[in-house]
């Protein structure tokens, strides 16, 4: 696995054999990143369930102005820390270790807010509907921010939850993109 583009493009990323780690494949990324354009230069970043973190770095490689990783495993976020500085990117980065589903009500609290929140959690669970619901109220998300859900293609997520509605889905192969903006946003883009 490599960062595919920005300041670090090419650089390897270490990953973890003995977790369950999927990680988001290049080809995916790639396409996420396209699809994304010029919109991730600046953005603040959320990579909830951030396995080896390959989604925030390649966020930060192309011009993200901070991410925040949450995972809950300690072996990973120590492999997350161990890519931002094989990268040289560890300042702008922020990594939580916690169950997603208690970070969320914290970053609440905290009155964060992020331009891009991307959630990839283990497929074979509902974690993927209870965090869209956490984030349905839209408290986190910036004006016109896009929500991004990686799951099985053959799960089937609402085109609602709370004030987020789907305004794009992509597939490819066995993974699908969800794309969601508070209702009021313009559409993705």
């Amino acid at each position: 696995m490599r960062v595919i583009g920005g300041s670090a493009k090419g650089r390897r990323l270490a990953t973890l054999r003995t977790l369950a780690l999927r990680p988001t494949p290049d080809r995916v990324r790639e396409a996420l990143f396209n699809i994304l354009g010029a919109k991730i230069v600046e953005a603040r970043v959320l990579d909830l369930f951030a396995g080896s973190g390959a989604i925030g770095l390649e966020a930060l490689s192309r011009g993200a102005r901070e991410a925040v990783f949450v995972e809950l495993h300690d072996p990973a976020c120590r492999l997350i820390d161990k890519n931002l500085r094989a990268c040289g990117l560890q300042e702008r980065a922020t990594v939580w270790r916690a169950d997603v589903l208690d970070a969320l009500p914290a970053l609440k609290v905290r009155g964060e807010t992020f331009d891009l929140i991307f959630l990839d959690p283990p497929y074979r669970t509902s974690l993927v509907e209870d965090a869209l619901k956490h984030l349905g109220d839209g408290v986190l998300l910036a004006p016109e921010g896009l929500v991004v859900a990686e799951h099985f293609f053959k799960r089937e997520l609402r085109e609602r939850y709370g004030e987020l509605r789907r305004v794009r889905m992509a597939r490819f192969g066995d993974v699908a993109l969800s794309f969601y903006r508070a209702a009021g946003s313009e559409a993705a883009g």
